[in-house]
């Protein structure tokens, strides 16, 4: 399974905001969206950083709650895995479990055209797991 797989049925819309905006707006389109990360989009429209839940507590943490009015720039992670809708599904799953992030923003030529949760790999690996069991399961009753 590809990544285009998971886009196909979750879409393509991305939660973005830009390098400027204070934490404390951030935090908010987050719980608005109901989303555990948001993709920070620069000038050119291409990823400069990402926000999640995690940067936000760790910066909680080490700076108490003046740090809801610093820019989101301050704070975000610089380096972002990114994918293409061309990679393997197991790929992505290792790169998440081995860097310890839970979303990876998907590009294409250097753009941003979705992203995907640990939460996403996980249904779509368990809604293929039970079309295996399904087709053996019809396989043995045929037999």
């Amino acid at each position: 399974m590809t990544v285009s797989t998971i886009l196909a049925g979750k879409g393509r819309e991305v939660i973005t905001i830009e390098p400027t905006a204070s934490l404390n707006d951030a935090v908010r389109l987050l719980t608005d969206n109901r989303i555990g990360a948001a993709v920070i989009l620069g000038a050119d429209r291409r990823i400069v950083g990402i926000l999640s839940e995690r940067d936000v507590v760790r910066a909680l943490a080490e700076r108490g709650a003046a740090v809801l009015d610093e820019p989101v720039s301050q704070l975000m992670t610089r380096k972002v895995s990114t994918c293409n809708e061309g990679e393997m599904v197991s790929a992505i799953m290792e790169q998440m479990t081995a860097g310890k992030f839970r979303h990876v923003p998907v590009v294409d030529q250097g753009r941003l055209v979705g992203i995907i949760s640990i939460g996403d790999v996980v249904k779509h690996r368990l809604q293929e797991m039970e079309h295996e069991s399904a087709a053996m399961r019809d396989y043995i009753l045929t037999a």
